[in-house]
């Protein structure tokens, strides 16, 4: 096993198929413990160059919508009035803190999400 941090594109792309080739090692072998560091290696390097901001509200809402074929209707026990529905969505209106929980213990969307 020979690590050493990942500190630029070549080295991250050497990492990935060091990993591929260590793929499926068996739990409690040196492969595994290689494979389990390349990750941590890996993680650390896309966290500091390729962050992931926070999640839009409204596409939460959206997305979470489509996975379960809601229309805007399904969503005025959560949000209130169509008219407010619609606002909401169209990022006319904030969501209040009340909505946000409705929605999360509702449609089971992350507050995470919601907040962002």
């Amino acid at each position: 096993m020979n690590l050493k941090p990942i500190r630029n594109e070549t080295d991250l792309h050497n990492a990935f198929g060091r990993m591929e080739e260590l793929w499926g090692a068996h739990p409690g072998t040196a492969r595994a413990d290689e494979l389990e560091v390349l990750a941590i290696l890996i993680e650390k390097y896309e966290d500091q160059h390729y962050p992931i901001g926070p999640s839009d509200p409204i596409e939460a809402i959206k997305f979470r919508m489509d996975q379960q074929g809601l229309s805007m209707r399904d969503l005025e026990p959560f949000i209130g009035s169509s008219g407010r529905v619609s606002e909401v969505l169209n990022a006319k209106r904030s969501l209040s803190l009340a909505m946000i929980k409705r929605l999360h213990v509702g449609m089971n969307i992350p507050y995470e999400s919601l907040l962002g």
